[in-house]
Formats: structure tokens, C-alpha cells, sequence
């Protein structure tokens, strides 16, 4: 997937929507549309794509980014609900934070 998204970064208009490089958004369901396509050219099973909002939250907050920063990417009245809804720490994450706090101490 990344080979496919990596080029787009190259040629969109950081002043437009992403993809669209025009002025006003896409319809969702057109992103939709295009990423079922990707799978079935790709040969791979079939995917949520709004399972991709929580793929990218969850990076971003391993990557060590603001969580409100994250919340307002996601268009998120709350924090509350990004870290409840689409944060999802893994058992590695988990370890290192027990890991952390235990230096700590």
C-alpha cells in the first residue's frame, strides 16, 4: 500500500486535500470505492477502510505525537474519544511503559 501512497506525497499540493489536489474534499465513500480496489488488484482480504483511522491514530501515538494533535487530525471534539476509540497499545507498548516506569522507581 505504501508503494502506491508514497509518490502521491511527491505531486500533492499541500494546500488542497490530500489525493484531490483540489479544493474541496472528496466524497468518503469514493475513498472507499478505491481502496476496496486496491485490495482486490492487490489480491489481498478484504479490509475495513475506516479500519485505517485507527491504524493511523495508533501510529501516531507511537510515534510519540501530541495526542491532542492527533485528536484534531481525527476531527475529534475530545481526546477522550481518540484515546478510548483509536488507540489501541500493543503487548510490546505495554511492556515498554511498565518497563519505563519501573526505571523510575
Amino acid at each position: 500500500m505504501l508503494k502506491i501512497v508514497k509518490p502521491l506525497k511527491k505531486v500533492a499540493n499541500n494546500s488542497f486535500y490530500i489525493v484531490t489536489n483540489g479544493e474541496t474534499p472528496m466524497e468518503p465513500r469514493i475513498y472507499r470505492k478505491r481502496f476496496e480496489k486496491v485490495l482486490e488488484k492487490l489480491e489481498i482480504t478484504k479490509l475495513r477502510f475506516h479500519g485505517l483511522r485507527h491504524t493511523f491514530a495508533t501510529r501516531c501515538i507511537e510515534a510519540s505525537n501530541d495526542y491532542k494533535a492527533v485528536s484534531a487530525i481525527l476531527g475529534h471534539a475530545s481526546i477522550t474519544t481518540t484515546l478510548n476509540l483509536y488507540v489501541h497499545p500493543n503487548s510490546q507498548q505495554k511492556k515498554k511503559c511498565i518497563e519505563k516506569m519501573l526505571k523510575s522507581l
